[in-house]
C-alpha cells in the first residue's frame, strides 16, 4: 500500500497479508480446538464437506477443501486409516473413488462442529456484520 507522501509499497500493511494472517489465526485456532478429537483443520473441512455432498470425488473435495488433489488423496489415506471415511469406485467411472463418512466418522464430526463453532464465534466477536460482508465482497471481486 501507497502512502500519500512516497511511493513505497508495505506489504505487511496490504487488505492480502491482514486477510492472510487472520485465516492462518483462525486455522491455528480451529487446529488447537479439533486436536483432542484427532482432526486437523483441513480433515475437518473435508468431513464437513463430505457431510455436505456424500459420495464427493476426490477433486471434488479438493476444490471444495482449496487443497490439491496429491494432498487431498494424502488426507483420505489418513481418514480412511482412521475409520472416518469409507471410498468406493464409482459404479460408471472406476478410477473414480466415492467417499463417504462412516459411523464413527459422524460421531468425530459432531464434536468437531462444536469445537469449530467456538472459533467461528471468536471471528465473529472480533468482527462486525459489515466486516464480514466486505470479506464477502473481496472474495467474490477477487473470484
Amino acid at each position: 500500500m501507497k502512502s500519500p507522501d512516497d511511493d513505497t509499497f508495505l506489504p505487511h500493511d496490504t487488505v492480502g497479508y491482514a486477510l492472510k494472517r487472520a485465516q492462518q489465526a483462525m486455522r491455528l485456532h480451529m487446529d488447537r480446538q479439533l486436536r483432542d478429537i484427532g482432526l486437523s483443520a483441513p480433515q475437518y473441512s473435508v468431513m464437513a464437506s463430505l457431510e455436505a455432498e456424500p459420495g464427493a470425488s476426490n477433486a471434488r473435495l479438493a476444490r471444495r477443501t482449496f487443497v490439491t488433489p496429491q494432498t487431498m488423496q494424502a488426507m483420505l489415506v489418513k481418514l480412511e486409516q482412521a475409520g472416518l471415511i469409507t471410498r468406493t469406485p464409482d459404479a460408471d467411472h472406476g478410477r473414480i473413488q466415492r467417499t463417504e463418512l462412516t459411523d464413527t466418522g459422524r460421531a468425530a464430526l459432531t464434536k468437531a462442529h462444536l469445537a469449530v463453532r467456538q472459533s467461528e464465534q471468536l471471528a465473529r466477536d472480533a468482527a462486525t456484520p459489515e466486516t464480514i460482508a466486505i470479506l464477502t465482497r473481496i472474495a467474490k471481486a477477487l473470484g
